[in-house]
C-alpha cells in the first residue's frame, strides 16, 4: 500500500535562550491510507511537534518529511498552503472556530480558501457534512451558542469538508467529558472507515488509544515502540 506520510531520520530542535530543546530525535515513521493511528506519550514527548511537521506548519531541523509524496522542505509558501488546503484537515483541542461566523460559515470557510467550487456546490458539500455530524438544527448558531461537544463536531466537519486524504487531530478529546469524547471518536472512526481517510491523533487519552488501529509511542522526542490494536477492528494500513 502506498504511504501517505513518511518521516525519515527526522530531528526537530527549538532554541530556548542558550539551550536547544530537542523536540524530536531521529524519528522514522510511515503512515498509510486508511490508518487510524494514535501518537501517544506524556506531555513534552514530541506529539504535537510531529503533527506540526506532518501538517506543514513547521519544517524539520534535519531529515525528511513527505506528505502525499511531496518533500515538504522543498516546497515554497504557496505550495505548502495548497498542500494544506487540498490534502490535510486539522482538528484542534481548542476547536479554533471563528467566533464571528455561524456554524455553516465556519464549515464553508476552507472551501472558500480552496476555491474552484460554485456557491451551489459549496452549499451541497457543507450541508452534507453538517448533517453527517448531526448539527443541522444548529446551522445558524455561532460557536459561543454551542456546547463543547457540538463545537468539536463543527471542527470535524470543517476539517473534512475539503475531503482531505489526511486528518491531523491534536488532543481532540482534551476539553470534552468522557461520554462526549467517545461520541466524537466514534464519529471519526466511522468517517475513517467510510472514506478511507487517514487519521493521525496525538493524545494521552486511554479511550482514544483504545480505538486506534495502530499506536505509536513517543518519549522525550524519540520513537520508543509501536503496536497494532487488534481490538480496534482496524486491520488496514499495513503494507
Amino acid at each position: 500500500m502506498k504511504p501517505v506520510v513518511e518521516l525519515a531520520s527526522v530531528d526537530k530542535d527549538y532554541p530556548l535562550g542558550k539551550v536547544t530543546v530537542k523536540a524530536l530525535r531521529n524519528v522514522d515513521l510511515t503512515f498509510y491510507r486508511g490508518e487510524f493511528t494514535t501518537v501517544a506519550g506524556p506531555s513534552g514527548s514530541g506529539k504535537t511537534t510531529l503533527l506540526n511537521l506532518v501538517g506543514c506548519i513547521d519544517v524539520p531541523t534535519s531529515g525528511e518529511v513527505r506528505v502525499d509524496g511531496q518533500l515538504t522542505s522543498e516546497l515554497g509558501d504557496r505550495d505548502l498552503t495548497r498542500l494544506r488546503l487540498e490534502k490535510l484537515g486539522f482538528i484542534f483541542q481548542a476547536f479554533n472556530l471563528i467566533a464571528a461566523l455561524d456554524l455553516y460559515q465556519n464549515v464553508e470557510f476552507p472551501l472558500l480558501l480552496q476555491g474552484g467550487m460554485t456557491r451551489k456546490e459549496r452549499r451541497t458539500r457543507v450541508l452534507e457534512m453538517i448533517e453527517r455530524v448531526d448539527l443541522t438544527p444548529q446551522l445558524r448558531q455561532r460557536p459561543n451558542e454551542l456546547s463543547g461537544g457540538q463545537r468539536q463536531r463543527v471542527a470535524i466537519a470543517r476539517a473534512l469538508v475539503t475531503r482531505p486524504r489526511i486528518v491531523l487531530a491534536d488532543e481532540p478529546t482534551a476539553n470534552l467529558d468522557s461520554e462526549t469524547g467517545r461520541t466524537i471518536i466514534d464519529l471519526m472512526k466511522e468517517i475513517n472507515e467510510d472514506q478511507e481517510t487517514t487519521f493521525i491523533f496525538s493524545t494521552h487519552d486511554p479511550m482514544v488509544i483504545e480505538r486506534a488501529g495502530r499506536i505509536v509511542h513517543l518519549r522525550d522526542g524519540q520513537l520508543v515502540d509501536e503496536d497494532t490494536n487488534s481490538d480496534s477492528g482496524d486491520a488496514r494500513g499495513a503494507p
